[in-house]
């Protein structure tokens, strides 16, 4: 059967940008987590540029804690983001990154768990399928592939699974107990990890309840898995959340040198 061809235009980008971030309290207590910058971006608007970059134009952000400072910050995307001219008093913006992108941003509670932000939000998702992520979460995962996967496997489910990336380096010993070699960080190869970047049919809102305060986790995915229908779409690319101010810290540097491995270009977006 030939795999069902599908517009990224067309599918919706769920992003949960409500939590406290309180791993991160150091920068969490006047900002959001998603708020928190890297470069002259928040990693909010990273991840919505790699979404972009595949043709995602539709994004619906799951609002929480401090969503007022969320908000505030798109009112004013293209003076964060574009490029200025001035001509007889006249101000006029170029080269937004966001010209053609539909932004939703809609208040689920301030201590809502995931499960139920997605549930709050079900009005705004109206296609077959939707895209569903972390505010915190950067990757390069081929996100066509995964679209491409999720629609041939044929499951309600799309999960993206991840190695997670190691802390310290890895020394190779020999028999006779030489180091042979001092590995820089790798991810650890030996496990899988729940990555975020899930792609679900429009089906599993079903599985999400308003009325109950429940995490998408907890309860929703465990459902799905036991009745066979998650599947797990398999990267061994790069990934990297953002819990810690050391994992600030790495996300930075790597943008800092021009080695961020989820920016696919100086001209991603909006071309």
């Amino acid at each position: 059967m030939a795999t069902q061809k599908i517009n990224a235009a067309d599918i919706p980008v769920v992003i949960l940008a409500g939590g406290r971030g309180t791993r991160l309290s150091e920068m969490t207590h006047e900002i959001p987590k998603p708020m928190v910058p890297i470069g002259e971006y928040p990693v909010l608007l990273h991840i919505m540029r790699y979404y972009g970059s595949y043709g995602h134009r539709k994004f619906v952000i799951c609002l929480g804690y401090l969503g007022r400072i969320i908000k505030d910050y798109f009112l004013e995307i293209e003076r964060n983001t574009s490029s200025l001219s001035l001509h007889a008093g006249k101000a006029r913006y170029t080269g937004s990154m966001v010209a053609d992108w539909e932004i939703n941003l809609v208040e689920t509670g301030a201590d809502t768990l995931t499960g139920t932000r997605l549930s709050r939000v079900r009005d705004y998702i109206t296609s077959d399928h939707f895209c569903l992520t972390y505010g915190d979460g950067v990757t390069d995962l081929p996100l066509d592939k995964e679209m491409e996967f999720h629609l041939r496997h044929g499951r309600i489910g799309t999960v993206a699974a991840v190695h997670p990336p190691a802390r310290f380096g890895n020394l190779d010993i020999n028999a006779n107990n030489e180091v042979r070699a001092f590995v820089e960080k790798q991810p650890l190869k030996h496990d899988y990890i729940n990555g975020g970047y899930f792609i679900f049919r429009r089906k599993f809102l079903d599985y999400v309840h308003s009325h109950q305060n429940e995490s998408l986790e907890g309860r929703s995915l465990t459902t799905l898995a036991q009745e066979g229908q998650l599947s797990a779409f398999q990267h061994c690319g790069f990934w990297q959340c953002m819990d810690t101010l050391r994992d600030v810290d790495v996300l930075r540097e790597m943008y800092e040198r021009g080695r961020a491995p989820w920016v696919k270009s100086k001209t991603e977006v909006g071309s």
